[in-house]
């Protein structure tokens, strides 16, 4: 399931509830518990799709030794540590659990529109969409749906899910995370790009090349800082936190120039999990003080 990706659904949904607490003086662990559940559930049966559809097409077979190359560090289906059979009903399994809990979510959550379900329902898709189907992976529009779903989506659902309507502002807070996010699937997919054409797989890596992927790749590090610096001028010096770890993401970028992509995308989900938690700790602090100030 690939847990150490999982701070790329579980941090929007920390922020999205941090963002609807100005709305509503309160933030109910309820929602939130039952919120994040549902989008770790879909989010982990996308990954075994993923692990499945990757070992149908040939993805992870072991032939990628034959180039000299490192593959998805997923070996779950090419060392036989489980069947194909099994990992489709995990997937299934996962997302009937996800299901069950958001109709669950939608018992305790104030939001009486239908926003909720078509968020659930829509996402829900686009989680096997990735590599089953359509396989949007293989045709160079994964990182759109990578985009969306771990970005906007996600803290849209977990927003409407605390407050009880529909806002728009969510989505602009959402893009830092969002960005820092896709960073996570560039890596993996630069990291993999030679073997990905060799099985005849389209990413946007394969399409630019080793040279602009390396650009595209600290872009995608370094311009949710310049965002919350603006956020930091705009709104509150306590947005600052974030930037507490430039040193790590001036790291990732340096093993990225230097080609050392084996743990890279691993390395920049921990960086995913550091911004995204002094992110969120720092919208919390200035809804907490800006809140106490309008109640003096």
């Amino acid at each position: 399931m690939r847990p150490w990706s999982f701070s790329a659904s579980l941090m929007p949904v920390l922020l999205g509830s941090a963002l609807a607490y100005p709305h509503i003086y309160d933030i109910s662990i309820i929602l939130l518990i039952l919120t994040g559940l549902s989008a770790l559930c879909v989010h982990a049966a996308g990954n075994l799709f993923n692990t499945y559809y990757d070992f149908k097409y040939g993805v992870d077979e072991k032939i990628a030794k034959e180039i000299d190359i490192s593959v998805d560090d997923d070996r779950t289906l090419t060392e036989g540590l489980l069947k194909p059979d099994d990992v489709i009903q995990l997937g299934l399994v996962l997302y009937g659990i996800g299901t069950f809990i958001f109709l669950i979510l939608t018992y305790f959550s104030p939001a009486r529109e239908p926003y909720l379900g078509i968020i659930f329902f829509g996402a829900l898709p686009l989680s096997f969409l990735y590599t089953g189907g359509i396989g949007f992976k293989y045709i160079a529009m994964g990182d759109i749906l990578i985009l969306l779903t771990f970005g906007p989506i996600t803290v849209l659902y977990s927003f409407i899910s605390q407050s009880g309507y529909y806002n728009p502002y969510p989505v602009l807070y959402a893009l830092p995370l969002t960005l820092n996010t896709e960073a996570i699937l560039h890596s993996n997919n630069t990291r993999d790009m030679l073997h990905d054409h060799a099985v005849g797989i389209l990413t946007l890596s394969i399409l630019i090349g080793k040279k602009l992927s390396y650009y595209f790749y600290c872009l995608l590090i370094y311009l949710p800082y310049l965002m919350i610096i603006f956020i930091m001028f705009k709104i509150s010096w306590l947005c600052f936190l974030p930037l507490l770890t430039l040193g790590h993401a001036r790291q990732l970028c340096k093993e990225f120039r230097t080609n050392q992509l084996i743990k890279l995308p691993n390395r920049t989900a921990q960086l995913n999990f550091q911004l995204g938690s002094l992110y969120i700790l720092s919208i919390v602090l200035t809804n907490t003080i800006t809140t106490k100030q309008q109640f003096l």
